[in-house]
């Protein structure tokens, strides 16, 4: 004789879980672009701003891995040091990118228009507020001071450099949803503007969103993205939503400013039995 049981959470959201740059902070995630681009610079190579768009979202020696590993820059490398980059060109880079990414803080740490007000309201119906980074700690300290001074002080961070694998994997949204002390994995929702940090929060369970227009998809400041005529954001926003649509994620809005509405329709569908 053999049973099945299947559990169903009904109740409502209990956590949020917030990527940091293009999420909640850098509209058009520039900073770490920036700095990814300027250390292949310092070695005679140039790395495309597309090159470095490519893995974000990964942990940041990851991403400089996978970086490297790409064949047009792994060949452009050779040309100048007559040999693809190795695991000790990986570590000398991801070194020098740590203090370069705090000066880069400085420019790109602008919180992004609505977040501080959505996380108002979802904190007065109860929801905890997380976010996750592929910042390393000593990185992630110098960006949440500069958020603190502009209000934006959520429950808990959790940065790759505190788990064992970073994005796409689930570690981060795991520990995240541990030390906010959440229910279960269904109650929570991982907000972000990349594949690998959607395909995170589904490898950990959670309800996802995407962030079509403010992150990595896109890659404009916001007064580059407000002064584009209707036209121009309707085409980039499509490319971008059909990015995190084909990632799996559950929902894709514009912005975090939009994102309250689709909360309650997630309460909804809990309610209802439904479940990521």
């Amino acid at each position: 004789m053999s049973f099945s049981y299947i559990r169903r959470y009904t109740g409502p959201v209990e956590a949020l879980i917030f990527d940091n740059a293009g999420t909640l902070v850098d509209f058009g995630s520039t900073a770490p672009v920036m700095a990814f681009v300027e250390i292949f610079r310092r070695r005679g190579v140039e790395a495309t701003v597309a090159e470095a768009r490519g893995p974000m979202g990964a942990a940041k020696r990851d991403h400089i891995a996978q970086m490297c590993a790409m064949p047009g820059l792994a060949t452009r490398w050779a040309q100048v040091h007559g040999q693809p980059p190795g695991d000790t060109d990986i570590d000398a880079m991801y070194a020098e990118f740590l203090p370069l990414q705090v000066q880069c803080l400085a420019d790109y740490s602008t919180v992004i228009p609505g977040a501080l007000d959505v996380i108002d309201i979802l904190r007065e119906e109860g929801r905890k507020i997380g976010t996750t980074t592929g910042y390393p700690r000593e990185v992630l300290e110098v960006l949440s001071g500069k958020l603190a001074e502009q209000g934006l002080v959520p429950d808990n961070t959790v940065c790759a450099s505190d788990v064992a694998h970073g994005r796409p994997r689930p570690d981060m949204c795991l520990k995240s949803a541990l030390d906010l002390s959440v229910t279960c994995v269904q109650a929570c929702v991982n907000v972000d503007d990349s594949a690998p940090g959607i395909e995170a929060g589904l490898a950990a369970g959670m309800w996802t969103v995407g962030l079509a227009c403010s992150g990595n998809e896109v890659g404009l400041s916001y007064d580059e993205w407000t002064s584009l005529s209707e036209d121009a954001q309707d085409d980039l926003r499509e490319n971008g939503a059909a990015k995190l649509r084909h990632a799996g994620a559950h929902y894709v809005i514009d912005t975090v400013a939009d994102i309250v509405e689709v909360i309650d329709d997630i309460d909804a569908r809990l309610a209802a039995g439904d479940a990521p």
